[in-house]
């Protein structure tokens, strides 16, 4: 950290705290070159994630997207709030953790239906028949026996 007042790099943190956002931590600092003390703020960067459609377009990810088709498959069901959060949570970490700036939508429905067939069949199956495309009644029937065989 360079100093404000001196130009030296070297110095001694005499504080942390989180800023009234909670989005930066607050650091009070001394130089050790000139004895001075400056205040500097620490954010997290972030990169944004692209998801690549199957018709090869881009756009940016949006939580909020994905928390509607993960309620809409659970609709009268008994799913909580807080299970669909944690599912949101974890498919997060997931594409989140590769590194990766860019993620396929397929990767990410793939990880809903993983997400969905541990809390509940009937919203899998749901989810799975829109994701999917199901075309008519046999697609669906196929799914449903796969399904059975996998447990």
């Amino acid at each position: 950290m360079k100093c404000i007042y001196c130009g030296g790099t070297e110095s001694k943190v005499l504080d942390s705290r989180s800023s009234d956002d909670s989005n930066s931590i607050r650091r009070r600092r001394e130089c050790l070159a000139c004895g001075k003390r400056f205040t500097t703020y620490e954010t997290v960067e972030t990169t944004p994630l692209l998801v690549i459609k199957s018709d090869k377009s881009r756009q940016l990810y949006d939580r909020e997207k994905l928390k509607r088709g993960i309620i809409r498959a659970c609709e009268k069901r008994p799913v909580t709030m807080a299970q669909i959060d944690k599912m949101i949570d974890n498919i997060e970490k997931e594409i989140f953790n590769s590194l990766d700036q860019e993620v396929q939508s397929s990767r990410i429905g793939e990880l809903v239906m993983e997400n969905l067939n541990k809390v509940d069949e009937v919203a899998y199956i749901r989810f799975a028949s829109v994701y999917r495309k199901f075309a008519d009644l046999t697609h669906f029937i196929e799914f449903i026996k796969e399904y059975d065989e996998k447990k």
